[in-house]
């Protein structure tokens, strides 16, 4: 379990990026979902961190997220084509360019796992089930040798696990993201990285505004560490905060989880 890294870190940036890399060994970049930033900017992200510093990164929303979304209308996007052809994974032209663009952004920061996030109405269905499987066909041709792509399914994709399980174990570099306060992650024979998004606990989907309690980072790094035990194939686990408090949060988990015998980075 020695050779296995543990990165903490958070989803956005709660302070200063000085202050962050000084802190954290990694983080995912959250303004990519809302809009695609310029390269220039991302160039420099990436040259102002550390040079063993780890970048993921959440893709674009129009990919995962269809227009009607008020996140769409926050952002003031308006990408071209057809709008009805965005979102939902739908294997489409539009999407796929999406996602062509945004592997071109994840590059740059030499990005590690670039996040899918499906909305709650992107729910199990058979059609939606056939689009994940072809969109996740298609983009992983696009995506360098270092990356993975992670997704994490909200809404009723827990009641389907078998599903989850038949998606992402028989396309090779998918591996699936969840909370696991609220459900567990299918891990295939040949995953290496665990990706795992801290959302709060309680509430339905996400509960930002809670504070982690050391309990609770203990019983998170048990849980870690468990995961670890059992699956021989994980080299790398990533442990990132996605609430209010996930700066301070963060940095109590990776004092907590070094207690419990965790390779932290």
């Amino acid at each position: 379990m020695a050779d296995v890294r543990v990165f903490v870190g958070c989803c956005g940036f709660p302070f200063s990026r000085r202050k962050y890399y000084a802190m954290f060994a990694t983080v995912e970049v959250q303004q990519t979902f809302y809009k695609l930033p310029q390269k220039d900017t991302v160039e420099r992200w990436r040259r102002e961190a550390p040079s063993e510093f780890v970048f993921n990164m959440k893709a674009w929303q129009v990919i995962t997220h269809p227009s009607s979304s008020p996140t769409w209308k926050r952002a003031g996007i308006r990408p071209p084509g057809n709008v009805e052809n965005y979102g939902y994974l739908k294997p489409t032209s539009e999407n796929i360019e999406a996602w062509r663009k945004s592997v071109e952004i994840a590059r740059i920061l030499s990005a590690r796992v670039v996040v899918l996030q499906t909305p709650p109405s992107f729910g199990y269905s058979s059609e939606n089930e056939q689009n994940a499987r072809e969109f996740f066909s298609i983009a992983t041709k696009f995506i360098d040798d270092n990356m993975v792509i992670g997704w994490e399914p909200r809404g009723n994709w827990s009641d389907h696990q078998d599903v989850v399980e038949d998606i992402v174990c028989i396309i090779p570099r998918v591996i699936h993201i969840v909370d696991p306060f609220r459900r567990n992650p299918v891990i295939c024979s040949w995953q290496r990285i665990l990706y795992l998004r801290l959302h709060g606990i309680g509430g339905r989907e996400v509960n930002y505004r809670y504070r982690y309690s050391d309990d609770d980072l203990a019983k998170l790094a048990n849980l870690v560490r468990s995961i670890i035990e059992q699956y021989d194939s994980i080299r790398e686990v990533y442990v990132m905060f996605n609430n209010v408090y996930m700066g301070d949060d963060a940095r109590r988990f990776k004092e907590i989880a070094g207690r419990h015998g965790l390779n932290v980075v």
